[in-house]
Order: C-alpha cells, then sequence, then structure tokens
C-alpha cells in the first residue's frame, strides 16, 4: 500500500478499515497506469501538437513541436518518462488528460513547469 501512515491514520478515523484502504490503494495504481496509457496514445496519435511552453528562443505564444515519442513508466501513484520532440527531449514528472483533445505534463529539468499540449492552438487559448 503506497498511502504514507499520517494519511492511513486519517482514512481509518472516517471509517476505512484495511481492505478499504488496499482496495483504494489498487485503484490509484490501476488509474496511474491508464493515465500513462491515454497520455502515450495521445502523443503517438499527433504528428505535430502545440503547447502553452515558455521557450527562451520561441516568438510564438503558443509553440508547434514535432512529436517523436512520449515513454512514461509508472510505480503507484507515480508516473515518470521522457518526451522526445524532433530535435530534443524533456524529462516526464507526471500527467493528466484534461479533455480528449488536450493534455498537461509536468516537465522536470530544463522546463520545471506544467505544460498543455493540444493538436490545435486555438485549443489552449
Amino acid at each position: 500500500m503506497h498511502f504514507d501512515q499520517r494519511t492511513q491514520r486519517a482514512l481509518r478515523e472516517v471509517g476505512l478499515d484495511t481492505d478499504d484502504l488496499q482496495r483504494a490503494s489498487e485503484l490509484v495504481v490501476e488509474e496511474t497506469t491508464e493515465t500513462a496509457a491515454e497520455l502515450e496514445a495521445f502523443f503517438e496519435a499527433a504528428d505535430r501538437l502545440y503547447s502553452d511552453m515558455d521557450l527562451a528562443h520561441g516568438a510564438s505564444e503558443y509553440p508547434e513541436h514535432t512529436v517523436d515519442y512520449l515513454d512514461l513508466t509508472t510505480h503507484a501513484e507515480d508516473m515518470r518518462g521522457w518526451l522526445r520532440f524532433d530535435s530534443w527531449g524533456v524529462y516526464v514528472e507526471d500527467g493528466r488528460v484534461l479533455d480528449d483533445d488536450l493534455v498537461e505534463l509536468t516537465l522536470g529539468p530544463t522546463i520545471h513547469d506544467r505544460v498543455k499540449f493540444a493538436p490545435a492552438r486555438d485549443r489552449l487559448r
């Protein structure tokens, strides 16, 4: 079970028993795995995406990206991986699906920000 001790105590105080905690833990793992698969499918389906990423040398408010792949691994509620663009890549620390055509990733070193991606610029406005 991945809940820390404080969280386990709090959940027990509101009436959950060990079986409930175990089931909740399993549901979190399942949800994380499903989200990772959805995110990978989103990036795999798109040859070109737009983002709200703040690029130091970019002139566009919503830069265009050619994406090679998103590779994620999960462990309990943690999701980590690598997002590879045509000429560079960035570490991914988390992500979520916001809508069918809008996702958000937490990007690590060099970016250090949550970034939204969409197949059309107008989706980011």
